[in-house]
């Protein structure tokens, strides 16, 4: 086994996996200090578990061998213990513009990491990536934030970094761009649906009151765009009401 600790949205989580290649995944997060917050260990019959799991939603996807198995499994065993801090996991690819986080979010293959790209290329320096696919939100009394975490998607596009949460998009494609406010009941759902769900009742309702909290503090919006650059400077007029 390999022993090893995560700073992870400000805490310390010590892991407990077989594979090396879980530590090297996670290389961005290690830690060697501080008593752990929370500890979560892999076991041999997690693997099944997992794998049932991955073939129930993607039937018609490649098989992943053992090693891919377990990057998934810590994710969700550290999932589950973080959400009793206030922290949840989201669906979403998170970048910052003037050090606030905007989080997009869709089914996968909508084109989230193509519009984050678009930010990039629009805003320079002042757009920086926190995480491409499953950032953590932390909820305070404070307000939000976005944190990054080694489950960053397949291109790895994202930085061992936070930013207070500005507002929340959801993504749908279209041939014109458009963007428009989203009230609390209809971004509810939406917004539900991208965050890590439990099977544990007790965790759920933490869950439900950790995404209501999240909507009431942060501003939804639903954005119509297409692929091209003029996609990023609507989406950040509609949420910001400036594309300086």
């Amino acid at each position: 086994m390999y022993n090893f600790k995560l700073r992870l949205v400000n805490r310390i989580v010590a892991v407990s996996a077989f594979h090396a290649e879980t530590v090297e995944y996670c290389a961005d997060y290690l830690t060697d200090g501080g008593e752990p917050d929370a500890s979560v260990s892999v076991s041999e019959g997690d693997f099944a578990v997992e794998l049932e799991k991955t073939l129930k939603e993607n039937p018609d996807g490649p098989i992943p061998d053992e090693k891919m198995l377990e990057v998934t499994i810590v994710l969700r065993k550290i999932a589950e213990a973080l959400v009793d801090f206030g922290i949840i996991l989201f669906h979403a690819s998170a970048v910052a513009l003037d050090e606030e986080a905007y989080l997009f979010t869709a089914k996968s293959g909508t084109g989230k990491s193509t519009h984050t790209r678009l930010w990039r290329e629009a805003f320079g320096e002042r757009a920086v990536m926190i995480n491409d696919d499953k950032p953590f939100i932390e909820l305070t009394e404070d307000g939000a934030t976005v944190w990054g975490s080694p489950w960053n998607g397949k291109h790895r596009t994202g930085t061992n970094t936070s930013a207070p949460l500005k507002a929340i998009c959801v993504l749908n494609r279209g041939e014109h761009n458009e963007i428009e406010k989203m009230d609390i009941m209809r971004a509810f759902p939406t917004v539900l649906g991208q965050t890590y769900r439990f099977s544990d009742g007790e965790k759920m309702k933490t869950t439900l009151t950790l995404v209501d909290k999240m909507l009431r503090r942060t501003s939804t919006y639903s954005l119509r765009c297409n692929m091209e650059p003029e996609a990023a400077l609507v989406s950040c007029n509609g949420m910001r009401g400036d594309t300086k």
